[in-house]
Parts: structure tokens; C-alpha cells; sequence
């Protein structure tokens, strides 16, 4: 029997004694349990965490506002099987891209990039693109001082939201005018006030939020403002020179600018429109010292690429816009189990990167390159009840359609491009880019059962236009089908089985199926493919949870299998100006990746709560029959962390545990292997009373990675060889400080 189904079966195997909890005498007193959160990323309906057959955490805007994240990558953090790439900025004007993209990609159970769905406000964010030297990531495109919440999803989510879910879904919400005037019960306005400091890239931030609403509470009115400027992000490297061999963090100065606007308007108690307005900027300048040669080189015929930089200053900013307006038909109120709701969006998402590089020998050069999407949008969702089948628990049909289109361009633009080339140049033809997908579920309750059937059906379509484009532009569209289905059993509160068969896809990418690229100079070109497949998953997750006193608890094995992934390969040619080398986006290779999860949390006496997760995973990938591990998996990952509150106060604990990357996991020989590590985070708040400056105040205090650990994480150090010198400029940040100061008016 396979190795992980003996771990997923001795996880499961926790239950047996909890399940005898159940039999406590009914006059005997237990400890308060925490409800579970309600989700919706799962469904597109509201349901309770415990109600979904997959797993799923959510982070509310209380959480949000006591962790203070820095970024996306910070607020994913303590996610056992999830993470965000970052690498050091140590990219060149035209060579590497190493760091360049920012928060990169998202990981979930060991696989990420483009594969992960991720939304704000049910919107699409823009995909990682990379060609050569530029390269854009998802991560920096989200301000995250305007979040009201973050879901994240394990496992496809094609049956609810179509393209791009094929290994999980995050999903983030921004803040409501509730989310404020619910602090202030009874109030007809709310607002906050913060002031924090990061040590970890030494940065800033002012942020305030202003909720109005009328007597009636029938308007009501959210503005939000943040303003963040930092630095460079820490790490443990102590080489400051100024070369290649540095390993200390190149200097840059970053500016994050965000605002959100919503008003809400309940025309009766059947319907209430929303309109809502998202802006995020981010700037950033850098002088690039590890591009410099620490001896400049000229060129020669047997060193043409010799390291001549002596100087290279960039300058990246990324802006994302977003406009909605929503309709809620709710005939029952809010309460109610029928309702209806419809949204318009638009989004503009553009990213620029410009380098200046100064040559010792050569002419100096710069690099100015572009990244564009504009999508349009609807979507429609909507539930109505269903006669009980068993007992009294209602049951519902959902469903929904979503249609968006994305013109999405890029532009590579300079001075002195490379030999065989011109500028301007498109990496791939301004592309329109249709989704169009409607769904239909299932939430049927019979007793102690939960059935949760789903459908989707999806058609994508691209379209290119070849103005100013050099390659030969070529369209693409196809459809897919993902069915899912789960169950849950809930057989008493200590012991609640679930399981879940579900598929996903992901659809191919403008820049795949058009990478239209010639130097027959140098010897290389890449085509366009019309016949490119989606890629497709198939996905099992077996699990139990339950309640028992004080603890709740959640054990999880999963089998995802993946099929047709995109890759870029040579497909023919010698490498001659005559027969250049032909690169191309096929479906090449296949995926398996399975793995374990616990989860629990106890209120373990009053005002102390602890929590505790792990997850391990294994996964292997077969290209042409040949079977490697999987990079992208990562080493045994466990949190454990612990919670007192008393009054005033608010103190933690916790510990973050990695185990070593084990070389048989490597698909390569030369590939560094991080050791294991383990850290440790302390916070403290202090709420403040009101009387003292006339509004409540919190000021808080953390001290991260407590005990100065140098580690690196696997998601940051994939493609770093064993041999690098620069090993220390990937670690991870140090001992460092988090202020902060919130009032609450």
C-alpha cells in the first residue's frame, strides 16, 4: 500500500477516539466551540466551513486587522499547504528575471502559477506573464489594507467558476460598509484609523476608512485610503558589495497607493444595488548593484555575453482598476433562501518595467516593457429553496453564468535590442480573450446527509489581431465540461465523513497558443499552436471532522491527478540562421500529486485558544514516460500556535515548523535543498479605553522569526543551484519588528 495512503489512513484513524466524546452524558458541561466560519468560494453560496466536502480556511476582516499583513505573501503565511513565491529583486536588464514579478505565484498543494484561480470580488486578477527579462506575477496587484476577507480553496473549482481553478481558488473581498459600522452598534457612521510599521522591508503605512449610512440604513456609504512606502524586503545575506557576489538586498524604494468607494442602496427589502470602486498603484525604483560586473569584461567571439554592466537603475509600476455594480433580488429578505444576484464589472490592469543599463564597453542601453489586460464582465448567480427530503434541514438549487472578455496586450520597446532584432516588438498579438461558462448545483439535505452535485459547462475563444505583430497569429476555442460531487455524513458531531470527486481546466493563455518569436541571427524562433488543449484535473479529497468538547478538528487525503499541461519545447530545427531551432507550447507531460492535512482548534480554558495544522504532500510529473518529481511540491509543512485574551489584552504564540527538501524529491541533481527550520512569532495588543483620548484605541506589537532563524523557503529558492554563491541573498527575512496603532471612531 502506497506510503501516503498509510499516513491519510493513520490520520483518519484520529477520529476513532473522538467519536466516544460523543457519548457524554447530555447534563454534563462542554467548553464553547467556536461556530465555523461561513464560505463561499466552494459553492458561490453561503455555507458553513464544516458544510462544504473539500477544505477550505477563510480569514474575516477581525483577523485581517490583527495580523496587519504586509502583503499577499504575508497573509497566506500560516498556510500549511499554500504559498507565494518572492524572490530576491536580482534581475538584469536583459537577462534575468530573477525577482522581478514581485508576489509571484501562488502554490496550493504543490502546484500553482496560472493554474490557481484567484479573484477580488469575483473578479479575474490579470495572469503572470514572463518573457526573458520581464516578468509580472499576481501577487502585487492587491492592496491588501482594502480586504475585508480571504477565502482559499483546495482542490479544482472549474464546477463553480470555469477556467483557471485547476488546483484551487483564493479569493478576496474587499471591505463593506458593514464591516465598520458593525463595530459601532447603533451608530450612523464608523471609521478607523492606522498607523503601522513593518521592519521586514522597513515600510509605513496610513491607512483610514470612513463608514456613513442614513437613519433608515437604507444608503450607506464606504471610503477607504491607504498609503505605504518601504524599502527593500530583509534577508540574512551579509555581502553588501556592490557585484554580482552581493547577497545583502539591492536598495529600492516602493510606493503603494490604494482606494476603495462603494455605495449601497436598499431600495426595499427586496432589492439593494452597490457600486463599488477599486483603485491600487504600486511603484517601485531599484539600483540593481548585484547586476554590476565586479570586472567589467568586453565582449569577445568566444565571450559575447560577457558581464559589462557597471550600472543598472529600473523603475516597475503596476496599476489595477476596478468598477462594479451589483443588483441583489433577495423576495424574502436577506434571511431568505431565494435570491438573485447580478454584477457588471470592468477591469484595467497594466504593469511597466524599465531598465537603464550603463556598459563599460558596449553603448548603453535601456529596456521598456509592457503588460496590458482590460476585461468587461458579467456574472449572474442565483439559489432557491427545495422541499426538505429528511427532516427539516431546507435544501437549494444554485446556479449561475459568467461571461467576461479580455483584450490583453504586451510590448517590448528600447533602445539597442538584441542582435537580429527591432524594436518595438510584440511577445504575442493583442489577443481578445472570451470566457463564457454557466453552472447548475445541488445543496441537497436528506437527515444526516449532505449531496452536493454540480455541472459546469464552458467555451473559451481567442482572438488575435496581427496588427504589428512579426509572427504568424493563429485563434483558438474549445469548450469543457467539469461535473462535481460531494457528500458528508454527518454521523454524530465527533465523526463527520466527507469526500469529493471533482475536475477542473484551464483553459490555454494568449501568449501560449500565439509566442510568435524569430532571430535567425541567433538561430531560434517560436510558433503559435491552434491545437492546444486545455489542461484538465481530476481530484479526490476523502476527510472527516468533527467536535468534541472543546476541540474541532478536520483530517484530510486527497489524489490529484493533472493531464495535458502546457509546456514550451523545441519541436524542431539545427540552430542555424538557415534552420533555426523551433520552440512551441504543446501538451506535453502529466502530474500526480497526493498528500495529508490535519487541522484543530480548542478553547482550552476561558480567554486561551490553540490551533495546529500540518500537511505533507508527494507529487511526480511524466513527460514522454518518463516520471520525475514534482518541483513545485514542497517539504513538510506544520503550524502550531496558541491565543490568550483577557480584557484588554490580546497575546500569541506560534511556531512554524519545515522539514528538510529530501533529494529523492528533487528533479534535479544540482537543484539547492533548503534544511529544515523552525520559527517562532510573538504578538501582543493592548486595547486602550476610550476615555483616555476620547476614541478606543490598539496598539500592538509583534516580533517575527523571535529567535533570528536563517532559513529559506522552497517556494522562493526553486531553480537555485546547489553551486550558487548567492545562497544568502534567497533567505528568508530575520528578527524583525511590527508596530502598529489603530483607532476606531
Amino acid at each position: 500500500m502506497p506510503r501516503l495512503t498509510l499516513c491519510a489512513l493513520a490520520v483518519l484513524s484520529l477520529a476513532a477516539p473522538a467519536v466516544h466524546a460523543a457519548d457524554t452524558p447530555d447534563d454534563a458541561p462542554l467548553p464553547q466551540v467556536t461556530l465555523a466560519p461561513q464560505v463561499v468560494t466552494a459553492t458561490r453560496t453561503d455555507r458553513p466551513a464544516d458544510g462544504v466536502p473539500t477544505t477550505v480556511t477563510r480569514q474575516d476582516a477581525e483577523a485581517l486587522a490583527r495580523r496587519q499583513p504586509r502583503d499577499l505573501k504575508d497573509l497566506l503565511a500560516d498556510e500549511v499547504d499554500a504559498e507565494i513565491s518572492q524572490g530576491p529583486a536580482r534581475y538584469t536588464a536583459a537577462g534575468t528575471s530573477v525577482g522581478r514579478a514581485g508576489n509571484d505565484a501562488l502554490t496550493i498543494r504543490g502546484l500553482g502559477g496560472n493554474r490557481v484561480l484567484m479573484l477580488v470580488d469575483g473578479v479575474r486578477l490579470p495572469q503572470a506573464f514572463a518573457f526573458g527579462p520581464f516578468a509580472t506575477g499576481r501577487g502585487d496587484y492587491v492592496d491588501v489594507d482594502l480586504l475585508g476577507g480571504a477565502e482559499l480553496l483546495r482542490g479544482p473549482s472549474s464546477a463553480a467558476w470555469g477556467s483557471d481553478g485547476l488546483v484551487g481558488a483564493l479569493s478576496l473581498t474587499t471591505l463593506n460598509p458593514a464591516d465598520l459600522l458593525d463595530r459601532q452598534p447603533g451608530a450612523d457612521q464608523a471609521g478607523f484609523a492606522r498607523i503601522t510599521y513593518n521592519g521586514a522591508d522597513r515600510s509605513t503605512l496610513l491607512s483610514g476608512g470612513l463608514a456613513l449610512q442614513t437613519p433608515e440604513r437604507d444608503w450607506q456609504a464606504l471610503l477607504v485610503v491607504s498609503r505605504k512606502r518601504g524599502h527593500a524586503l530583509i534577508n540574512q545575506g551579509d555581502n553588501t558589495s556592490a557585484n554580482t557576489t552581493r547577497t545583502a538586498p539591492n536598495p529600492l524604494d516602493a510606493d503603494t497607493t490604494g482606494v476603495l468607494a462603494k455605495l449601497q442602496w436598499q431600495a426595499n427589502a427586496a432589492h439593494r444595488l452597490s457600486l463599488s470602486a477599486e483603485s491600487s498603484d504600486r511603484s517601485q525604483q531599484t539600483d540593481v548593484l548585484s547586476a554590476r560586473a565586479a570586472v567589467p569584461t568586453p565582449p569577445s567571439p568566444t565571450n559575447p555575453y560577457a558581464n559589462q554592466t557597471v550600472a543598472l537603475n529600473t523603475d516597475d509600476a503596476s496599476t489595477r482598476r476596478q468598477l462594479g455594480l451589483e443588483h441583489r433580488w433577495t423576495p424574502d429578505g436577506e434571511t431568505g433562501q431565494t435570491r438573485l444576484v447580478t454584477r457588471l464589472y470592468g477591469q484595467q490592469a497594466e504593469v511597466s518595467q524599465f531598465s537603464n543599463e550603463d556598459r563599460a564597453f558596449s553603448p548603453d542601453r535601456t529596456r521598456d516593457n509592457r503588460y496590458k489586460e482590460r476585461t468587461l464582465g458579467l456574472t449572474m448567480t442565483g439559489q432557491t429553496p427545495l422541499p426538505a427530503l429528511l427532516g427539516e434541514r431546507p435544501s437549494r438549487l444554485s446556479g449561475g453564468l459568467d461571461v467576461s472578455e479580455a483584450r490583453i496586450s504586451s510590448l517590448r520597446d528600447g533602445t539597442l535590442p538584441p542582435y537580429g532584432e527591432t524594436f518595438p516588438s510584440k511577445p504575442f498579438p493583442d489577443t481578445r480573450y472570451r470566457l463564457a461558462g454557466a453552472f447548475v448545483q445541488g445543496e441537497l439535505e436528506a437527515g444526516d446527509w449532505t449531496l452536493l452535485p454540480a455541472l459546469r459547462a464552458d467555451h473559451f475563444a481567442l482572438k488575435p489581431d496581427a496588427t504589428d505583430y512579426s509572427g504568424t497569429a493563429v485563434s483558438l476555442s474549445g469548450q469543457a465540461i467539469t461535473p462535481r460531487l460531494g457528500v458528508i455524513w454527518r454521523a454524530s458531531p465527533a465523526f463527520a465523513p466527507y469526500a469529493q470527486a471533482a475536475t477542473g481546466f484551464r483553459a490555454p493563455t494568449p501568449a501560449q497558443v500565439n509566442n510568435g518569436f524569430e532571430n535567425r541571427a541567433a538561430g531560434y524562433a517560436s510558433i503559435g499552436n491552434p491545437d492546444l488543449k486545455p489542461e484538465h484535473a481530476r481530484s479526490i479529497e476523502l476527510g472527516v471532522r468533527g467536535k468534541a468538547g472543546p476541540v474541532r478538528w478536520q483530517a484530510a487525503y486527497y489524489d490529484n491527478r493533472y493531464r495535458d499541461f502546457i509546456e514550451q519545447t523545441v519541436v524542431g530545427g539545427a540552430g542555424t540562421p538557415a534552420d533555426p531551432i523551433v520552440f512551441q507550447y504543446v501538451n506535453l507531460s502529466s502530474a500526480r500529486i497526493r498528500g495529508v492535512e490535519l487541522r484543530a482548534d480548542a478553547d482550552l480554558a476561558p480567554g486561551w485558544q490553540a490551533q495546529f495544522a500540518v500537511a505533507r504532500a508527494r507529487g511526480e510529473s511524466t513527460s514522454e514516460g518518463e516520471r520525475t518529481p514534482l518541483a513545485s511540491v514542497g517539504p513538510l509543512r506544520l503550524r502550531a500556535a496558541l491565543r490568550w485574551t483577557s480584557g484588554p489584552w490580546d497575546a500569541s504564540a506560534q511556531v512554524v515548523h519545515a522539514a528538510a527538501q529530501s533529494a529523492a524529491r528533487s528533479p534535479s541533481a544540482t537543484q539547492y535543498l533548503p534544511p529544515a527550520y523552525t520559527t517562532l512569532d510573538l504578538r501582543a495588543a493592548y486595547s486602550l479605553p476610550a476615555q483616555w483620548l476620547g476614541v478606543p484605541l490598539t496598539a500592538s506589537l509583534a516580533l517575527i522569526n523571535a529567535t533570528d532563524a536563517t532559513y529559506w523557503r522552497w517556494s522562493d529558492v526553486q531553480g537555485l543551484a546547489l553551486s550558487s554563491p548567492v545562497i544568502d541573498a534567497y533567505t528568508a527575512p530575520g528578527r524583525h519588528v511590527q508596530l502598529g496603532l489603530r483607532a476606531d471612531f
